[in-house]
C-alpha cells in the first residue's frame, strides 16, 4: 500500500480520485481476445499476489509509484483512443469508480487485467481474468469475467485451468498463454492440449514478439 499518506491524500485515494499510477501509455494490446487492437494502458501500482515469474514486479510495490489526478489521467488516456485497459499489479486493490465513471463521460471501451482476487469496482466492459494460485479469484469475478486467461508454466496449470474454466459462465472466452521464460517448452504443449480440447484458444504475448510497450 502507499505509505506516510497525509489524510487529504488518503481521503482521495480512497474515493479514487488519485491513484498510484506506474505508467500509463498508447499501444497495442497484445495478448487475448482484443490482440492487436489499439489501447490505452493504465497500469496501477500495488499487488499483494505475488507471482514469481510476473514480468512488472516493479509494479508491486505501490508506495514507489506517484499518486495521479485521476482527471489529469482521463485526460491524456482520451486524447489517443476509446479503448482503455486498467492493469497492474492487481488493480482492484483500488476503487475504480470514480476512474471508470470519468473514462465513460467520454464513451471510454473499459477493459480490466486482474487476478480476481479483489471484489469488482467501476464500470467494466470487459474483464479478463488471469486466475493465480497464490490467490485465487473471488467467485463474483469469475461470474461476470468475459475473458479466462491462464498463464502455462507447468504441467499442473492446465489442472489449474480446467479448475477455473468450470467456475466461468458459459460465454466467457477461454485461452491458454505461455508463461514467457518458459515458452519454447510449454508452447507445444499448449497446442497439442488446445488441439484435444478446442473449448481452449491460445494466446501469445505478440507484444513482446512485435518489440512494443
Amino acid at each position: 500500500m502507499v505509505h506516510s499518506l497525509t489524510e487529504e491524500q488518503k481521503r482521495l485515494m480512497n474515493e479514487g480520485k488519485t491513484l498510484p499510477i506506474m505508467e500509463d501509455f498508447y499501444t497495442i494490446q497484445g495478448e487475448g481476445a482484443y490482440t492487436g487492437t489499439a489501447s490505452y494502458f493504465i497500469r496501477i501500482g500495488g499487488c499483494d499476489v505475488g507471482c514469481h515469474w510476473c514480468d512488472v514486479k516493479e509494479s508491486w510495490d505501490a508506495s514507489k509509484h506517484p499518486l495521479t489526478d485521476v482527471d489529469e489521467l482521463v485526460e491524456r488516456a482520451v486524447k489517443y483512443c476509446k479503448t482503455i485497459i486498467i492493469t497492474g499489479g492487481e488493480p482492484l486493490m483500488w476503487n475504480l469508480d470514480y476512474l471508470t465513471k470519468k473514462l465513460k463521460e467520454h464513451n471510454c471501451r473499459i477493459h480490466i487485467e486482474t487476478s480476481g482476487s479483489h471484489s469488482l469496482s467501476g464500470e467494466l466492459d470487459w474483464i479478463c481474468l488471469s486466475p493465480k494460485k497464490r490467490q485465487l479469484p473471488k467467485q463474483e469475478v469469475l461470474d461476470k469475467a468475459s475473458e479466462l486467461k491462464v498463464i502455462i508454466f507447468n504441467n499442473h496449470d492446465f489442472k489449474f485451468a480446467e479448475e477455473n474454466a468450470a467456475k466461468v459462465s458459459d460465454s466467457c472466452q477461454l485461452y491458454l498463454q505461455p508463461e514467457w521464460s518458459k515458452k519454447d517448452i510449454v508452447t507445444p504443449k499448449i497446442i497439442d492440449y488446445v488441439l484435444a480440447n478446442p473449448k481452449w484458444k491460445i494466446s501469445l504475448q505478440t507484444h513482446k514478439v512485435l518489440r512494443i510497450p
